[in-house]
């Protein structure tokens, strides 16, 4: 019996327009919506595979941040269009690890504004106790793992 490869999985880019709740008064996007605009794509993508808060929860279980890690680059502004790349860089038992890029798209512009990663663990939604990844979601995110290595 041969062993199937399985099929790498693609990860959605996330698009979005800067609003003025993104911004300080100056209209430059505060620090803290590029993280959540991250956590937004990491969701997002999770959700389209099947693999999502609502899989996980029929395990009762979630996740919870065990690390964030962000660079600022360049600041987005008010009425920007930006997009969000994430990937998913590393599966374990129990935790995921992915990484992504903040950019805008406005032509003329340094593109970059901000790249991260974090580090997601599962855990017992009732306990609060780390708890391992079911295997279907785990086996779906080595496979967009696989993708993004190909």
């Amino acid at each position: 019996m041969t062993a199937v490869e399985p099929v790498p999985r693609e990860w959605a880019e996330v698009r979005r327009r800067v609003e003025h709740v993104d911004t300080d008064a100056s209209g430059v996007v505060h620090f803290s919506r590029y993280s959540s605009w991250l956590e937004t794509a990491v969701l997002e993508n999770l959700d389209r595979l099947g693999a999502g808060l609502d899989a996980l929860a029929r395990a009762n279980l979630e996740l919870a941040v065990v690390e964030l890690r962000m660079l600022y680059h360049a600041p987005a502004r008010f009425l920007d269009h930006v997009r969000v790349r994430a990937r998913v860089e590393r599966v374990g038992p129990a935790r995921v690890q992915v990484s992504g890029e903040i950019s805008r798209e406005n032509p003329g512009d340094v593109p970059r504004c901000a790249s991260g990663s974090l580090l997601l663990g599962a855990v017992d939604r009732s306990t609060g106790a780390p708890s391992l990844l079911p295997e279907n979601v785990r086996t779906t995110l080595k496979e967009c793992t696989a993708r993004a290595e190909g």
